[in-house]
Order: structure tokens, then sequence, then C-alpha cells
């Protein structure tokens, strides 16, 4: 009785120990998928890069081609759009802008990010691409751009079209790159509200996680038969940023539920840790033929990773150093790479480079180094 009383103990303080993370939550999704933007981790995923119909989660693609042009002085914030009739007439959710009437392109980026309009998403469309074919033109060069390899837009508005197609992995993308580079536009993602004109019917943003989760600052619902319910959301705890995005749920309110099951899916069993800041030293080398015989090595960029909470205790970092380093060397001269490893397996891998410059020796003094090298090699010392 004993025995088996230990064994039972034994077994119990085995499984306590082991590092388990328990499988990402299962949906009834056409596709979804789950990211830490600041590392390019995929915590989850399923069908990230079939091809669905983005709906309305188009328009994160029109505010991010507007968000570039003021970037760049192409247009303001200020300037007055001329609404057209084709933009007035603009089925679907509205921002009820009228025709003949001009609008800032503040107030046209509000109408399209929180009220997801139509007829706001033609306008700047025409107002920036001249024609909303040109904008279009303008959507799928930029897609390109950052790698959405899956992505085709035949609009501005994410109205149906067989052709107008992009993937999850391609949304996550494309919101990642959006709060990197436009953060100050992509804060208007979580405004609760905007009304335009005296019309309080469609003023709310779609997008009730901004209610549920305080966390969560957007991103962009969308949705058609065909399409079914979808979302494009992000959240931020810490220093730790989530972006997810579903598609082909069956009813809004699922929707909206998956992708809080997601978040706290990555948030409670996922971390992301700086683990090298740039221009720090982490190993050192012996450099041949220089003026200084030790060169401290470090990482041109700050690196992170995500990984389960419970793998960090056994990360562990391999320096893989050049052999016989020899002066000259300049700053920023890639002399080898390190690994990150956890449980074996390497989760990332960069350059180690020179933190400083070293210069040679005069002729005499580089001939000795070379003469040392040389015995030292005779020898399977170097």
């Amino acid at each position: 009785m004993k025995k088996i009383l230990l064994l039972v103990l034994l077994s119990s303080n085995f499984i306590l120990g082991q590092s388990f993370v328990p499988n990402a939550p299962e949906l009834n999704l056409k596709s979804y998928i789950l990211i830490d933007p600041n590392t390019s981790t995929v915590i989850a995923e399923y069908n990230s890069e079939g091809l669905i119909e983005p709906a309305s989660m188009t328009k994160v693609m029109t505010a991010y081609v507007v968000a570039d042009q003021i970037k760049n002085n192409l247009i303001s914030l200020d300037d007055k759009v001329l609404i057209s009739e084709r933009a007035w007439k603009m089925g679907g959710s509205k921002m009820f802008i009228e025709v003949g009437k001009k609008v800032s392109v503040l107030d046209l980026i509000k109408g399209i990010m929180i009220q997801s309009g139509n007829d706001a998403s033609v306008a700047i469309a025409e107002y920036v691409g001249g024609t909303e074919d040109g904008f279009v033109d303008l959507m799928n060069s930029y897609a390109a751009s950052i790698g959405m390899k899956d992505t085709y837009f035949t609009n501005s508005t994410g109205l149906p079209d067989d052709d107008h197609l992009t993937s999850a992995r391609d949304l996550a993308l494309l919101t990642s790159n959006f709060i990197t580079k436009f953060p100050d536009i992509y804060a208007l993602f979580k405004e609760k509200e905007f009304e335009y004109g005296g019309i309080t019917g469609n003023k709310y943003n779609r997008n009730k996680l901004l209610w549920r989760d305080e966390t969560s600052d957007g991103v962009k619902t969308g949705h058609t038969s065909s399409a079914g319910y979808c979302l494009i959301g992000s959240a931020k705890r810490g220093d730790m940023r989530l972006i997810t995005v579903v598609a082909g749920s069956d009813n809004a309110n699922n929707s909206f539920l998956d992708t809080q099951r997601l978040l706290e899916y990555g948030f409670r069993f996922y971390v992301t840790q700086k683990y090298f800041e740039s221009n720090k030293e982490y190993t050192t080398t012996k450099v041949w033929g220089g003026k200084s015989e030790v060169l401290s090595l470090g990482v041109q960029e700050d690196i992170s990773i995500t990984l389960p909470r419970t793998n960090f205790k056994d990360v562990k970092v391999d320096y893989k150093i050049k052999s016989n380093v020899q002066a000259p060397i300049k700053m920023g001269q890639k002399l080898g790479t390190l690994e990150i490893i956890s449980n074996n397996e390497v989760v990332l891998t960069s350059d180690l480079i020179a933190l400083n410059q070293v210069e040679a020796k005069g002729f005499f003094g580089r001939l000795w180094s070379k003469f040392v090298l040389w015995i030292m090699s005779l020898f399977g010392m170097a």
C-alpha cells in the first residue's frame, strides 16, 4: 500500500512539474488567427491563409491608405472633400453625408472607422485616388508592399464581389502595420461613438468589445450574408498586445465571444518578454591584429520573444561567433549569430554585431598576429 501511495505521489509531482499549455479553444469559424504583432508570433490559428470575404474589415485598408497619405503630406485631416452623388447613394451602413456638401477628411475617417460608412469610404476613395478604381489600385499596391500575399481588393467598402478576397493572416498583418506606423489614426478605432449631421441612428461603434473589455482598442467588424460575421480585434495588457481575426461566425454575438476567448487564451497562457536590448554587450570575442584585443558583441535592435508562460524557465541562449576575427572591424559588422532556445527548439535567431570599431595594428603587428594564428592552426588550436 505504501509503494502504491508513493507511486501516486511521484506521478502527481511529475505531472505538476511539467509545462502544459491547453490547446486553443475550438471555434465554429471559417478561419481565425491570434498573433502577438510585436514578435510576429502566431499563438493560435485555423485555416488562417484560407481565402475569405473581408466584408467591412476592408475598411481597415481604406483607412490605412488614407493614414499613409496623411503621413506623407499628400492630404491633411483638415482637407474638405466634395461629396459626389455616387458616394451619397451608397447603400449599406452609412455616415449620412449629403451630395454636394464638403466634409473634412477627419470626419470621413471617423465615419469609416467608427460608423463603417460605405458612403464615407467611397467619398475618401474618390478624393485620394481620383476615382474609387484608382484608390483600389492603391489599396492593392499597399497590400503587396506589406506582404499581404492572399489579398485582392476590388472596392473600398467591402461590398460583396467574387474577386474581393483576403485571409485572416493578411488582415492581422495589416492591423499590425497600422498600429506600428500610424498610432494616432489607429486610436480612432477605439472611439465608441461619432455623430455627424445631427443623425444619431448610426453613431455607435459596432465593435462591442470596446464596452466588454477595457483593454480592447479596436478594430473592425464586418458582415455580409456570404461572409458571415467577422471581426478584427486587438487588445493591450501591460506591454503585451494581441491581434485576432475571426471570420465566418453565424451571428454577431458569437464573433465577439470567439474573439474574447482567443484574447483571454493568449493573455492567460502566453507572455512576451524582452530578451535583448540594442547596443548592449552580451558577449565578447578576441580580435587578432587589432589595437584592441577584445570586442563587445550585441544586437542591432531590441529582441522580444513570445512563449507559453511556463517555457521561459527553460530558455537558453547559444552564441555562435566567427572564429579568428581579424581587424579592422567596423561598428555594426556581423560577426556571428545568437539562438534563443526553448524546450530544445530554436525559437529565434538573430545577428551578433560589433558594438564598436577596432582599428588594425601597423604592418608588423598584423604580420605577427597572422604568424601566431598560423602556428596555432598547425596544432589545431585556431
